[in-house]
């Protein structure tokens, strides 16, 4: 385990301990917890009616956390967030506390797939968020107690401690995975921000129907199990989005015997660059799903032109080389995949201008475009193809890289590339990269452009990729 997550770990934990005694000791708990069993109801309610209660909403907890969604950044989202605001709204910081430290085990948990010192600050992530929404309701509450302001102060609290949460976590996972806290934040937050939020005045209303008549509130498990059901339904579409594109990349890679899983490896690829450059949640997604489809042109690539083991003649190149734009044409309908558009045409730019379809130069090249130029070269270059048996060594690919860095791959991608795991203890010639052009621009900028020398075979690898 890394030191700062030794050290989250610890900090959490203790905070957490510390915020669940003091708030038992400071903040008893509300008398509307309490569940009903004396014959007159002017009576103040006992110990063991309050006992009740928060039993209850365990209870409620316990079974809204029995099936967590895990989300596409590695969080576990649960529906029980619901009962232990409703616990917050009636019983004040301290139940709440208790209900969201015992209400939220997991069967997992139990059964040991998470470390005892995960447990504790999976737990702990709850609890402190809830103790600081706990207190902050009960300072809005002690200055105004009718219908309207009391709801004010309910979702105001609800926000505190969902968006606390949702930042603990982040940062567990964050350290965890080595993911950007932000990207975590976010990544999970955006497809689940609408289900998340319903959840308050959903805790709000729990809260209501239970001073009235306690066991109505059990009704409530309907509404959890279909937000419970929108999470699923939320990573279930990403997934087959996912699947559907990496079925589609692989039949196009199966067309060439030689390029077998090429997209997943340029993807892989591209995605560890982008992560090097700490590009964001977005643009990382737009590098997976590019780096799948990034040839996807190449269905409108006749076998005899795609399989060709000799040198392939102008006409034939003309054909080769308009795969980018017949790839994005073939994406552009599907408008969830917009920022794959770029990626797809203009994989093949070079950053001296001399690429194609569109002779972009330097910055004018989309950066997700120029991280994948830079995978997609470096996987053709490693791999067999007809045109060439034998593939190159990872130095001899990387050093190829680095001859052509400010010529056909931009330098910044390309020293990025180098700090991935994929070269690890490979010698860097470490070359001593061409300033980073001025764009040029006009017929005569591009007319300059294309007087630029033949590439060398390293290079020419990255045009049959």
């Amino acid at each position: 385990m890394p030191r700062s997550l030794k050290l989250y770990v610890v900090s959490v934990v203790v905070i957490g301990a510390f915020a669940l005694v003091a708030a038992t000791l400071v903040f008893p708990a509300n008398d509307a917890i309490a569940i009903r069993v004396s014959a007159s109801p002017l009576q103040a309610p006992t110990d063991v009616e309050k006992t009740l209660g928060v039993l209850f909403w365990m209870a409620l907890a316990l079974v809204g956390s029995a099936y967590p969604v895990l989300l596409p950044r590695g969080t576990h989202q649960a529906v029980a967030i619901a009962p232990i605001m409703g616990s917050m709204f009636l019983g004040g910081p301290a139940v709440a506390a208790w209900v969201a430290a015992i209400g939220t085990t997991e069967m997992r948990e139990l059964r040991g797939r998470i470390p005892w010192y995960g447990t504790l600050a999976n737990h702990a992530n709850l609890v402190i968020p809830v103790v600081v929404a706990g207190v902050v309701h009960e300072a809005l509450t002690s200055i105004s107690s009718d219908p309207v302001s009391g709801f004010v102060y309910a979702m105001i609290a609800a926000a505190i401690f969902i968006v606390l949460n949702l930042v603990l976590v982040s940062m567990l996972l964050g350290l965890r995975t080595d993911q950007r806290v932000v990207d975590v934040f976010v990544g999970d937050l955006k497809g689940i921000a609408g289900s998340v939020v319903a959840l308050a005045p959903l805790a709000w209303l729990m809260a209501v129907i239970y001073v009235v008549q306690w066991w109505a509130t059990a009704l409530f498990a309907v509404p959890l199990y279909s937000t419970r059901m929108a999470y699923r339904r939320f990573v279930e579409m990403r997934e087959m989005f996912t699947q559907t594109i990496g079925a589609l990349a692989e039949a196009v890679d199966k067309r060439d015997p030689y390029t077998a899983r090429h997209s997943h490896n340029v993807k892989t690829i591209a995605v560890d660059i982008g992560r090097v450059m700490r590009v964001s949640d977005s643009e990382l997604e737009a590098l997976e799903w590019g780096g799948l489809l990034h040839d996807v042109g190449k269905i409108g690539v006749p076998d005899s032109v795609l399989l060709k083991q000799e040198k392939l003649t102008k006409e034939e190149r003309i054909v080769m080389n308009s795969h980018p734009v017949k790839g994005a044409e073939i994406i552009a309908p599907v408008t969830k995949l917009a920022p794959e558009l770029p990626i797809i045409r203009h994989h093949h730019e070079w950053y001296n201008g001399s690429g194609y379809p569109d002779r972009l130069i330097g910055d004018e090249i989309p950066k997700l475009a120029r991280i994948l130029h830079v995978a997609d070269a470096f996987e053709a270059m490693t791999a067999a193809r007809p045109y060439r048996m034998t593939p190159l060594s990872t130095e001899q690919a990387l050093a190829e890289l680095r001859k052509f860095a400010g010529i056909q791959f931009d330098p910044v991608i390309v020293d990025a590339f180098v700090q991935t795991h994929h070269v690890d203890g490979v010698p860097d010639p470490g070359r001593t990269v061409q300033p980073r052009p001025i764009p040029l621009i006009g017929q005569a900028g591009r007319a300059a452009a294309t007087a630029t020398p033949p590439a060398p075979a390293g290079a020419r690898a990255t045009e049959q990729a």
